[in-house]
């Protein structure tokens, strides 16, 4: 198998103690996970609620790339990524930077950036971000992010329908890269297209059936090569639990799978570790 195994850690599951993050994440290296991934929300409210239901609005969520950088402080080889990084309510300029800085302080290895929508209404309002416009938002942010990654000391300029900017410098620059990896997730056909057109990956979410999930990695693959991007360098990121079977994993790798990212969900740092243990054995990690 050719499939990638990252971890997931959620700090509204397990909590906001450093040293349960630190001693997760330093566990998760050492057991041969490839990766480790954070999600992301700025704001709750009570009645906020999507897909998967109504969140308690006492939810902690640390900021991910505030995290992702604690961690990088406490590991040396594991890639850092988001789950999903709510790109409408991050200005691209600002985010620029702080995407490089992490890269430039874990040498290189910010590079499993996943940007997504968001779907709470009042978070969005509470940022001063039409809900209705967030997809053209974030389309045009990672069009700049990439070309504030690119451009040179005489600067680049940009005019959109959200961003604005003359002959502007960002530097660092990504480590020994023209510009960082970013991945789209979602659940929908609009997400797949748009990692189609502009992503490195599609991190497909939701509860889907399997036959909805092709339809969508083909649609990205379509909608790439429309874009005259090549659709076989499009990474497949996927969830998947602590428990997984070898023959499962397989059956993900036929749908064109090359990554999945798994969430523990023991109650405890020990069972979690334990898990994440066993998980490494059965596949062969280290």
């Amino acid at each position: 198998m050719s499939v990638k195994f990252a971890i997931s850690y959620s700090t509204p599951f397990n909590g906001t103690d450093p040293d349960r993050l630190a001693a997760f994440a330093r566990h998760a290296e050492g057991c041969g996970f490839e990766s480790l991934y954070l999600q992301d929300h700025i704001a709750l409210y009570p009645g906020a609620s999507y897909g998967g239901g109504e969140l308690p609005p006492t939810l902690a969520y640390f900021d991910p790339l505030d995290a992702l950088s604690f961690v990088a402080a406490v590991t040396d080889r594991l890639l850092l990524g988001t789950g999903v990084l709510l790109l409408p309510y991050r200005h691209p300029v600002v985010l620029a930077k702080r995407l490089a800085t992490i890269d430039h302080l874990s040498r290189g290895r910010m590079r499993l950036l996943t940007v997504g929508l968001g779907a709470l209404p009042g978070e969005a309002r509470a940022l001063g971000v039409d809900f209705r416009s967030r997809g053209r938002r974030a389309d045009e942010a990672i069009d700049v992010l990439r070309l504030l990654w690119s451009g040179g000391p005489e600067g680049v300029s940009h005019r959109g329908e959200f961003f604005d900017f003359d002959n502007l410098c960002s530097y660092p620059k990504p480590v020994d890269a023209r510009e960082l990896p970013i991945h789209v997730g979602g659940s929908s056909r609009a997400a797949a297209r748009r990692a189609g057109r502009r992503g490195d990956g599609y991190f497909a979410g939701g509860l889907l059936a399997e036959d909805e999930r092709d339809r969508q990695l083909d649609l990205a693959r379509e909608t790439a090569a429309e874009a005259g991007r090549d659709p076989a360098a499009l990474e497949y990121t996927r969830w998947g639990s602590a428990s997984v079977s070898v023959e499962r994993v397989e059956e993900l790798a036929a749908h064109g799978v090359t990554r999945i990212v798994v969430n523990p969900t023991a109650e405890t740092a020990a069972e979690q570790h334990d898990q994440m243990s066993e998980f490494a054995q059965r596949f062969g990690l280290t």
